[in-house]
């Protein structure tokens, strides 16, 4: 937290500047802040806090049980963890068009950078499972534009998700993605799309920013960035990938320990604690305590 030097209000223009500059820009999903820190790290855009995440960490399915403030929390958390803009996922607003206006100025005063709400009914559904149900698209228009009302910084990003698709077709959900635009949101975030030609259809119809989803095992194949480039889309999200490599490599690391007795076998498969410590950045906050870093990891496998 004390090594970042940017304010919300630099990084909400960063991310306006990036919306406007024609390239593809990678938002990875972070799990908690020192994911988003090593995001940053890796050189990447920004940073993406996925409401599927939260709910997985929370352990609780993405049904709309996590709540409003658990999601303020969480964004504040990663949003002062780096400097690198971050958006959230805020459902579909957490109530009437009243309650989305709140949620964005809750998100804006916790330093994120935008969000992006939903026009599914609520319980909602996560975006790549059957059964979904969605609401009118006059609701739908209540919501992005109560959205945009509720904003005090105009780079606040206004993202309107539309999970249309696999409820009416891809022609209804276009125009529904247009009557978004026309209540004012900033960005479009057309969810699962089957093809490339989908995603085509829709950056043909719309003059706005556009995302794409590329969460694994759903209804769209992973696109490469040079795909989405050709296809003229703005910003790539990889919403659960980090938590997915995370828990995989700790599932498998628990069942070595269970099967062999202890670590030694996958050393080689963790985050050295040296790797660690200089993410976390110890030495910089040794200039407010000169107690704090006053000693030296070791490279042996015992550290």
């Amino acid at each position: 937290m004390l090594f970042t030097k940017k304010t919300p209000a630099q990084k909400r223009e960063a991310l306006r500047a990036q919306l406007a500059d024609g390239k593809l820009h990678q938002f990875p999903g972070a799990f908690n802040p020192l994911c988003a820190q090593l995001i940053e790290r890796k050189g990447y855009d920004g940073v993406y806090v996925s409401g599927a995440v939260m709910a997985a960490d929370l352990c609780l399915p993405d049904i709309g049980i996590a709540n409003q403030e658990e999601f303020v929390t969480r964004g504040r958390q990663i949003a002062r963890a780096t400097d690198l803009p971050a958006f959230i996922d805020v459902d579909t607003g957490f109530g009437e068009p009243m309650s989305a206006a709140r949620t964005v100025r809750l998100m804006e005063e916790a330093g994120l950078a935008g969000c992006h709400l939903e026009d599914q009914v609520m319980p909602k559904r996560c975006g790549h499972l059957d059964g979904k149900e969605i609401v009118d698209a006059e609701t739908m228009v209540q919501r992005v534009r109560a959205a945009v009302d509720g904003r005090l910084d105009d780079n606040f990003v206004i993202i309107a998700r539309s999970d249309a698709r696999a409820v009416e077709g891809l022609d209804k959900a276009i125009d529904r993605m247009k009557a978004y635009v026309d209540a004012g949101a900033d960005m479009i975030f057309p969810e699962a799309m089957k093809s490339e030609k989908e995603f085509e259809a829709v950056r043909e119809a719309l003059d706005v920013p556009i995302l794409a989803n590329m969460t694994e095992f759903g209804k769209s194949r992973l696109l490469n960035t040079k795909e989405l480039e050709d296809l003229g889309f703005n910003v790539v999200i990889y919403p659960v990938t980090t938590l997915r490599l995370a828990m995989g490599e700790a599932e498998r690391g628990l069942d070595h320990i269970k099967e062999h007795g202890d670590q030694n076998g996958i050393l080689d498969r963790m985050q050295h604690r040296r790797d660690l410590y200089d993410l976390l950045r110890y030495e910089e906050y040794n200039r407010f305590d000169q107690s704090l870093y006053n000693f030296e990891v070791s490279d042996t496998p015992t550290e």
